[in-house]
């Protein structure tokens, strides 16, 4: 039986702490079932408050130090001096309300002490996310103006939430967050994301369900107050995402469809903050989210390091204070509002840092650029041809007959299995920061003993190495070493859509409709344009970049690689082939800056 709920768990304590602490605050929802239940940590000296507000499936009551400890460890001390209020990818209370602010961290829907069913980054979770909103702007302790402040999960709901235009909702700060579910997060170019989308559902989320017996056991924060459910409430009350994004596969589906939104619709002031290294699920989701919000006032800021320890690093969080105090205060002491901000800010990736040092782990490293707008103005694309003899440069190859080289399908990044393309040694420095694109033509080839191949999945991979030949690898999201970039498509899904009003030649854009889908016939060759993830590298003198296609993930896509039981060997066959002739000319277009 559904637990019986309780009206009397919201607790205030004003004599623990240096703020006031309101635990298991209630809001009441309108066309959502279940309750959000959230945690208010106000300031003791300010009668009415500028409210930061996270809305998640982490836990509000789940300690950071126990949800992932290692990273707890590495935070700005600064940032834990209360460790049961520090709460995973989410603002620090103590710091916050010492300057002024309140603090709203909600527990989901379904997560946590709020009841209800679970729906991880769906139409539901938004529509009482805008309530939540709109209840902390009308309580007496806020000042009315709202601003979001987060990483990851926490930054890509508040693209999919400022889009609902909530009243009260003053600015956002999205920091490493996704903005389109299925480009970005779940099916990359069409390829299911399934090992991670399992990882974190479960260990992220599923563990942290309302309802869900001996939570507080295994370090997620206290079991709910109302009483454990039974296994089969459980089930009933959760969707897994991971499961649900495997049974869907185009964004004309009500899945996808339903989780759709359109970013112009953005108008309050935005700070997007990308992380270069975390390629594989949030940098195209911060610099789409800056590049197509309909807001006035909107800032885009690219760095490097680790995924969780910028956010909490000094020169970070006083960036954060004063973007909010300018919308959330009215004091713009920084000039957020009076063009001193530049539109643009980036870190150069250039010079000899190791990945996941000290310095690259709160993005000390490098030296910044500044821009007007993005794509950097002046920027051109420069096209690296890729030659049958495995080299890379700027001259078309002098290909008179056919020829293609091959390689396996289904390849894990162990097996080292790609075809690379070496340009000569630069003559000169170059930056390539902006949009990368690739123009490819592949086919496959049934092979002795094999089923007939019915798609290609196109996997590539831009490198950087130095003086000497050794890779320089950057850091990615959990301190892994990673090239410079990649990407992704899936060769039946390769249909463009080129009078889409997104459409860019240096950023194809497809539609990934069930109506999209082409065959793929074996012996037929496919120009194929691959959207590579935008980058930003410094190529030194005598320094050489790669290129590298394969048939699967290659060294440096982590837990975000692509194996799923969708690719299989009766689908994708054995054997795929680049190929190379007056007609089949492959490259890959790089955004050269202007020196």
């Amino acid at each position: 039986m559904p637990n019986q709920l309780r009206d009397d768990l919201h607790a205030v304590d004003v004599k623990t702490y240096p703020y006031i602490f309101e635990q298991n605050a209630s809001v009441k929802l309108e066309g959502v079932a279940g309750i959000i239940r959230c945690n208010v940590y106000r300031p003791k000296n300010v009668q009415k408050a500028p409210v930061i507000i996270t809305y998640g499936p982490y836990g509000k009551d789940t300690p950071y130090g126990d949800f992932l400890a290692h990273s707890f460890h590495d935070i700005n001390p600064k940032h834990k001096t209360v460790p049961e209020h520090s709460a995973f990818e989410t603002p620090d209370p103590p710091f916050w309300t010492s300057q002024g602010f309140a603090v709203v961290r909600a527990d989901e829907v379904g997560i946590g002490q709020s009841p209800g069913s679970m729906n991880t980054m769906s139409k539901s979770t938004t529509d009482a996310f805008v309530q939540l909103i709109e209840w902390a702007a009308d309580q007496p302790w806020s000042n009315g103006k709202i601003g979001l402040l987060g990483i990851s999960y926490f930054a890509g709901s508040q693209w999919r939430v400022a889009a609902r235009r909530p009243r009260g909702l003053a600015c956002i700060i999205p920091y490493e967050g996704m903005a389109d579910y299925y480009r970005d997060r779940v099916r990359h170019g069409g390829l299911l994301t399934a090992f991670f989308l399992k990882f974190w559902h479960d260990r992220q989320c599923k563990s942290n369900q309302y309802g869900l017996p001996n939570k507080s056991k295994s370090q997620r924060g206290p079991d709910t107050i109302e009483g454990d459910l039974s296994q089969e409430e459980l089930d009933r009350n959760r969707h897994d995402q991971d499961i649900e994004a495997a049974q869907h596969f185009f964004r004309d589906e009500d899945y996808y469809a339903s989780r759709e939104y359109n970013l112009l619709d953005i108008e309050v002031p935005v700070l997007s903050v990308g992380n270069w290294g975390n390629t594989v699920v949030h940098l195209r989701g911060n610099i789409e989210g800056y590049a197509q919000a309909g807001s006035k006032l909107k800032f885009l800021r690219l760095g490097v390091g680790r995924h969780d320890l910028p956010f909490y690093a000094d020169h970070e969080v006083e960036v954060q204070k004063s973007f909010m105090s300018a919308f959330l205060l009215g004091d713009d002491y920084a000039g957020w509002t009076t063009g001193k901000q530049p539109n643009v800010s980036y870190k150069l990736r250039k010079g000899d840092v190791k990945y996941d040092s000290p310095k690259t782990w709160a993005n000390e490293s490098y030296q910044s650029a500044e821009a007007s707008e993005w794509p950097i103005p002046g920027t051109t694309y420069q096209k690296f041809y890729l030659h049958p003899d495995l080299s890379l440069s700027s001259e078309k190859p002098d290909v008179l007959v056919h020829d293609r080289l091959s390689y396996p399908t289904l390849t894990k990044p162990e097996d080292e299995k790609y075809v690379r393309f070496f340009t000569d040694s630069f003559n000169q420095e170059c930056e390539f920061t902006g949009h990368v694109v690739a123009r490819v033509n592949v086919s496959a080839t049934s092979t002795i003993g094999s089923p007939v191949p019915k798609d290609i999945d196109i996997f590539l991979t831009l490198r950087h190495w130095d003086v000497h030949g050794k890779e320089k690898l950057y850091t990615g999201s959990i301190g892994d070493p990673v090239p410079v970039t990649k990407g992704w498509q899936r060769v039946s899904l390769r249909k463009i859509n080129d009078k889409h009003p997104l459409h860019r030649d240096y950023r194809p854009h497809r539609d990934f409709f069930s109506t999209d889908v082409q065959p793929v016939i074996p012996g037929e060759v496919y120009p194929v344009d691959v959207e590579v993830i935008a980058t930003n590298v410094v190529v030194s003198k005598g320094e050489k970049l790669s290129f590298e296609i394969s048939g699967g993930d290659t060294q440096g896509v982590g837990i975000f690689h692509h194996d799923s039981p969708e690719r299989n060997v009766e689908r994708f066959g054995k054997l795929n082939h680049i190929h190379f002739s007056p007609e089949y000319v492959n490259y890959v277009s790089l955004p050269l800056i202007p020196k």
